[in-house]
């Protein structure tokens, strides 16, 4: 299953001749990567059956977090009861990522095909893509990909672009099947799952719009070439949202397993002394300063500090922030991203929040560090949804690496630092730039 267009050898693949500005005509993306191969013979959907084994042989992953295999989803989608739905989730609710709003609105038609090529293997005929209502750039791109593509849509899927609500929950696959119900963007965890009975009770897979530009290659170029790039276990390159004290913030691509230093090289290096970076956004855990150099971006390398590359997100941390006052700040943000539905989210990351507050300021109990703790072991896998999991993961990682900090701030109260502009990205201040891509 491989197309005629030459495979790009090395990086960048998905990245290929994106636009310094703008995004990519479907002339120059049928100029650079050509026709989707499915497409060439969609009435008779030849050899459509075969991209799933292709898929798992390529060995690839969800890249929306999760790292959940693609070729099972879609198995378990193609062998359930009625016609699918494929729904591209793009919501990014992950105030650190900018890696699929920099895909939607360079490289739509790239994310269109891997949508199209995955609805064309289950046999589904709709493509919902999924896009944060405040993402209007994301909104727009698509929209002129879709009427750039109406020529030759006769007897493929239809696309529709829907807006969700902006919030951290959103992303998760039950939420936007729940809202593109009609329901709250909120996570369902009551059987049957979306890939058994989902959007308008079909069949549903939900892919990230990453995973699905990485679908739409691995169709033209087949899995050995996938398999080029990456290590064994984690073949293939990935999009890394690259945050904080750098000359170029943003959207790169890598090789997986390539050295952290070699990102943050060809980031420009940074601009100030590192303290510590957070790998996998705000479901993930921090790293000291001092682990970084040697680090290399594979699960293996990253395992050992709890930690992972997620959905894509490193941002690191000058040594002129306060990590006391950026946890602070950032677990106060996810207690109200609750969903709002357990007892441990609800009550359990408010509670913490609050501790971690009393100790920023001075003002806690001696035993402040045990009720934390205490808290997070209430709270730990006891959710209706991951969000509490994923909380606890970042709020205790960050004890862990920032300990002296919080033992001062303890003693102490406020640093000087604490008044400073906080370098983790929120809503309410700028995501990663995304001008640079390589």
């Amino acid at each position: 299953m491989t197309g005629e267009r030459e495979a790009p050898v090395g990086l960048p693949r998905l990245l290929n001749a994106i636009p310094a500005h703008g995004a990519m005509s479907l002339a120059e993306h049928l100029s650079v990567h050509g026709e989707p191969p499915l497409a060439r013979s969609r009435r008779a959907r030849r050899g459509a059956g075969a991209l799933i084994e292709e898929i798992e042989q390529a060995g690839l992953h969800g890249r929306g977090g999760a790292a959940f295999p693609t070729a099972v989803k879609m198995r378990g989608v193609a062998h359930a009861r009625g016609r699918p739905i494929v729904v591209v989730n793009a919501a990014e609710g992950e105030p650190a990522s900018s890696k699929d709003h920099t895909l939607l609105t360079g490289l739509a038609h790239l994310v269109l095909d891997g949508g199209v090529l995955a609805a064309q293997a289950l046999g589904a005929d709709q493509v919902i893509v999924c896009i944060p209502e405040s993402s209007t750039a994301s909104l727009q791109s698509v929209k002129i990909a879709l009427a750039e593509r109406q020529h030759a849509s006769a007897g493929l899927p239809s696309i529709e672009p829907r807006t969700v609500p902006e919030r951290y929950v959103t992303g998760q696959e039950s939420a936007l099947v729940n809202h593109l119900n009609g329901g709250p963007a909120l996570p369902t965890f009551t059987p049957p799952l979306p890939f058994e009975r989902g959007v308008r009770r079909r069949p549903t897979l939900v892919n990230n719009a990453e995973t699905l530009a990485h679908l739409a290659l691995i169709a033209r170029h087949g899995a050995r070439w996938f398999r080029e790039l990456g290590t064994t276990a984690q073949p293939g390159s990935t999009l890394i949202t690259l945050s904080g004290p750098l000359v170029y913030p943003g959207v790169y691509e890598i090789e997986h397993g390539a050295s952290l230093s070699s990102l943050l090289h060809a980031a420009g290096g940074a601009t100030a002394p590192l303290r510590a970076g957070l790998f996998g956004g705000y479901a993930g855990a921090w790293i000291d300063a001092n682990q970084l150099p040697n680090l290399a971006l594979r699960d293996e390398h990253l395992k050992p500090y709890g930690a992972s590359l997620g959905a894509g997100v490193i941002a690191l941390l000058s040594e002129d922030a306060c990590g006391v006052a950026e946890t602070v700040t950032v677990t106060r943000w996810l207690a109200e991203q609750s969903a709002g539905q357990c007892g441990p989210c609800v009550h359990g990351l408010d509670a913490i929040a609050t501790s971690l507050e009393e100790v920023a300021a001075g003002t806690a109990r001696r035993d402040a560090k045990q009720r934390i703790a205490r808290l997070a072991s209430l709270a730990r896998r006891r959710g209706a949804c991951g969000h509490p999991d994923g909380a606890i993961r970042f709020i205790l990682s960050a004890i862990e690496v920032f300990a002296a900090e919080f033992a001062d701030h303890a003693r102490h109260g406020p640093c000087d630092a604490c008044a400073g502009a906080r370098e983790l990205p929120l809503p309410a201040t700028p995501r990663p730039a995304a001008a640079l891509v390589g």
